[in-house]
């Protein structure tokens, strides 16, 4: 699981070693917030990103729908690129892996003097 602007995403596919979270940190925008899914594709040394809906979205059209992303990616994207395929979260999910992720850095904070047993 990967978090990026308060959204958590799951790997579902990837193709070809595409998968880099750098660089996908570094491509994001808000912009895609909107989506159900996110397709990154790799070609020229850059990573592309596109958005899609589930197919039954009130706000999906033919192109953007879940079940159109093969199409996009024998249409649009380089032959035999590497590519990946993220699903964003549920909400419980997304408030599950905040409350791990607190717990995580507050185990790793080093202790404080007033934590140290005086002896």
């Amino acid at each position: 699981m990967f978090q990026i602007g308060g959204k958590s995403f799951e790997l579902l596919h990837e193709h070809k070693t595409a998968w880099n979270p750098e660089a996908f940190r570094a491509r994001y925008s808000e912009v895609l917030e909107r989506y159900d899914y996110i397709i990154g594709d790799w070609g020229y040394g850059q990573l592309r990103l596109k958005g899609f809906f589930k197919d039954n979205h009130p706000k999906a059209t033919k192109e953007s729908n879940f079940s159109s992303m093969s199409e996009y990616i024998n249409e649009y994207c380089n032959f035999g690129c590497a590519y990946f395929v993220l699903q964003k979260s549920a909400v419980k999910k997304q408030e599950d892996a905040s409350e791990t992720l607190k717990e995580e850095v507050k185990a790793e904070q080093p202790a404080t003097p007033e934590d140290q047993p005086v002896g």
